[in-house]
């Protein structure tokens, strides 16, 4: 990886009964990092592979957890098949994803430990650039997929839909964007249609907007967004969007921070009614000298 780069695999779920809800990101180089970016800014450089976390976002009604404990090189490692972060793991058992949990959430100290297995209807190898000089890139892994979730603590054994994709970069996040709004949605014919909505910086000359479905079969199809929609600022005065043929409904509002949301929506998409996990990104936030100082409350370090 690049010096100052960085590199994510995504994960959300929701299970059959609507009653659960899961988002996992595994981070080389976390572009959320207060300790990343100090790094950067003290020597001019930094070393992505010493700045890696795991964040563990579980909803529901019986409990709600969170934990993104950043990690040191040397309790991290990461080859083809596993990505190891401290105690917990990230690997592949032939064409299956497990991943194993133990962590420890925040701001109380609840333990979060389990396993998820995730097996995709197909695996993709396709990557595209979501900034005009390529130095950003996305692309999903499973679009659709089935996990099965059996965690210990807290208590919880359930399968659902689950959707996998990865992110990468050559410099930090901020070099090149002001603002995204991204969603997945599924399909009535098992598609999943994905929608990256980016505002880039002045200087990197325009926005960036991705509509593609990837089918079970394994293609990808262009369509035409829709027009945008907007909704409602979150509590902390986000401004987001949501292509859609109809006024959007929030349906859960997951994470809500100074910088980020993320929530689960009721919008149009190609003639049917979808339901999908949406995230607003909002980066002025982010690198903010204010926001930095109060993210080690939430994401604790060990070096």
């Amino acid at each position: 990886m690049a010096s100052n780069g960085y590199l994510w695999w995504y994960l959300d779920a929701l299970s059959d009964d609507g009653q659960h809800g899961l988002t996992f990101i595994a981070f080389v180089g976390s572009v959320f990092s207060p300790y990343y970016a100090w790094e950067r800014r003290q020597r001019g450089i930094g070393d992505p592979d010493n700045h890696c976390a795991f964040n563990v976002a579980l909803y529901s009604k019986e409990a709600r957890r969170w934990t993104m404990t950043e990690r040191g090189a040397r309790h991290c490692h990461r080859d083809q098949q596993q990505f190891t972060i401290g105690p917990s793991q990230w690997r592949m058992e032939g064409d299956i994803l497990v991943i194993d949990i133990d962590e420890v959430a925040v701001p109380w100290p609840h333990r979060v430990r389990g396993q998820v297995r995730v097996q995709a209807s197909a695996w993709f190898n396709f990557s595209t650039p979501i900034d005009p000089l390529g130095k950003h890139r996305w692309g999903p892994l499973a679009p659709s997929a089935r996990i099965e979730v059996d965690l210990q603590s807290p208590a919880q054994r359930w399968q659902g839909h689950a959707y996998v994709d990865s992110n990468e970069g050559d410099e930090p996040i901020h070099h090149a964007c002001h603002e995204w709004d991204w969603s997945r949605s599924i399909m009535a014919d098992g598609s999943t249609a994905v929608i990256y909505d980016i505002q880039g910086k002045a200087e990197q000359q325009g926005d960036q907007l991705l509509a593609l479905r990837f089918t079970p079969d394994g293609s990808v199809q262009p369509f035409e967004a829709p027009p945008r929609q907007t909704m409602p600022p979150t509590l902390w005065r986000i401004q987001r969007r949501m292509r859609s043929d109809a006024p959007v409904r929030v349906l859960h509002q997951l994470e809500d921070t100074p910088f980020y949301q993320r929530s689960l929506l009721h919008s149009e998409l190609l003639g049917e009614t979808v339901q999908s996990f949406h995230e607003t990104l909002y980066v002025p936030r982010l690198v903010s000298p204010v926001v930095q100082a109060m993210l080690p409350w939430r994401m604790p370090r060990r070096a």
